[in-house]
């Protein structure tokens, strides 16, 4: 290739990855509470298992930066996944403020279609240094609820996304062993409203915005351990965040409708919030089993002990509403295997357990979220020596969610009693080349 068609290439790959950072904007969750794992589209068919470990495209930026060093010249990949989550909520009884018997529906689906783009870039700078880009968004969620629904005093509208901004540097120190390190420069943004009532009958739509910046860093080894075994090890710290936006109340009337538009309640101001979004670890194997046939394994922790509370607080110092979370540290286990069909298209599958954070005393409507079990397929076609086309689908079976929780103030809220019905659909496709 000759120099100005590598710049020309060079400065389309840029644009394209220019679209991919502002493409973010749906969110959706499919891991445990509200972590997101499609950092691309490859890792889909086999559940994600040996994500620190595989290192087969430049989406190794986000799963184990040290996994650079087994992509030589430059790579790009560019995925989408299509996220369906299910949320279903079947009233048990719950009740309204003050204990009066509930008054409304169960809300239908709290779930919908959500794309989560990602896309990566790697350069090789010399024989054992690498650098790379990532772009992604590790953390989202939306649920929503009609104004009138049962729980409308405990949650309507739950959207939380994230944007990770991630360089990356990988060294080899040696040809069995090497090392990876990135910064996160990462954006929040939070939207969440709910019912209050504002006394004499009312009620008002209170909603809460706020945003914030801040930056984090990821490591990671990988080490071969055999011509046939290689081992993966990835941590990414957890980012704190301070969210600075406004809390707004408009009126409604019996049907849940806005009222008055243009009237909004002195209760509102400029709020605070203190979030601080978890830490997490992964282990992984890639084993050769023979020419034909990969296996592939990890186990990760993840330190959803950081959110204890959520505290909304005026500046003044007055609280608008905490929700009390006590979520615990979970592990997520996963197996996948890979078949090479012909030199050219490869078969996926995979297998995983994910355990939730959310315990059954504070499991909330905004987060109703259980234990899951992944299913998993996939193929992987090469249409040329240095690129490939991938495509994946998942589907998650998650355990019924009971939620019987008054909140903070339950004479205010009321308690909602019920069951969830829950699962999630994934489709997934990437494209990665070399040159």
């Amino acid at each position: 290739m000759t120099q100005t068609k590598q710049r020309r290439s060079h400065g389309a790959t840029m644009k394209v990855l220019a679209l991919a950072i502002g493409a973010f904007g749906s969110t959706a969750s499919h891991a445990a509470a509200f972590q997101l794992l499609e950092g691309n589209a490859s890792g889909l068919g086999n559940a994600y298992a040996g994500s620190a470990a595989v290192a087969e495209d430049a989406s190794t930026v986000f799963f184990n930066p040290a996994g650079m060093t087994l992509l030589p010249g430059r790579n790009v990949a560019f995925s989408v996944d299509l996220v369906r989550p299910q949320a279903e909520f079947s009233d048990r009884g719950s009740t309204g403020p003050g204990g009066a018997p509930g008054v409304g529906g169960n809300g239908g689906d709290a779930g919908d279609w959500a794309a989560v783009p990602a896309g990566y870039m790697t350069w090789q700078l010399t024989d054992r240094l690498f650098a790379g880009l990532g772009v992604g968004a590790p953390f989202g969620l939306k649920t929503e609820y009609p104004n009138s629904w049962v729980g409308r005093f405990h949650a309507v509208k739950s959207e939380l996304k994230t944007v990770n901004i991630n360089p990356s540097i990988a060294f080899k120190v040696s040809d069995v062993f090497s090392v990876g390190f990135g910064v996160n420069f990462q954006r929040i943004d939070a939207d969440l409203t709910k019912v209050a009532t504002a006394g004499g009958g009312s009620a008002l739509l209170g909603r809460i915005e706020g945003d914030d910046t801040a930056w984090g860093w990821n490591i990671g080894a990988m080490y071969q351990l055999s011509p046939t075994t290689r081992l993966g090890l990835a941590y990414r710290s957890k980012i704190d965040y301070e969210l600075k936006g406004t809390s707004k109340f408009t009126a409604l009337n019996a049907a849940g409708a806005l009222a008055l538009p243009g009237v909004t309640a002195a209760r509102g101001g400029n709020v605070t919030a203190d979030v601080e979004l978890p830490e997490v670890a992964t282990f992984s194997v890639h084993q050769q089993l023979s020419e034909r046939w990969t296996m592939l394994g990890d186990v990760s922790w993840t330190g959803w002990s950081s959110l204890q509370e959520l505290s909304i607080n005026r500046t003044d110092g007055v609280n608008v509403t905490t929700e009390d979370l006590r979520w615990r540290d979970t592990w997520r286990v996963a197996f996948g295997g890979t078949y090479a069909y012909t030199d050219a298209l490869k078969l996926k599958f995979g297998l995983a357990w994910d355990q939730t954070p959310v315990r059954d005393a504070t499991r909330l409507p905004r987060v109703p979220d259980e234990d899951r079990f992944w299913l998993s397929f996939g193929l992987q076609w090469k249409p040329t020596a240095d690129s490939a086309v991938d495509v994946g689908y998942a589907h998650i079976f998650v355990k019924d969610a009971k939620l019987n929780n008054g909140g903070t103030t339950p004479l205010t809220t009321g308690r909602i009693v019920g069951e969830y019905e829950n699962s999630v659909d994934i489709l997934g496709v990437q494209y990665s080349t070399r040159f």
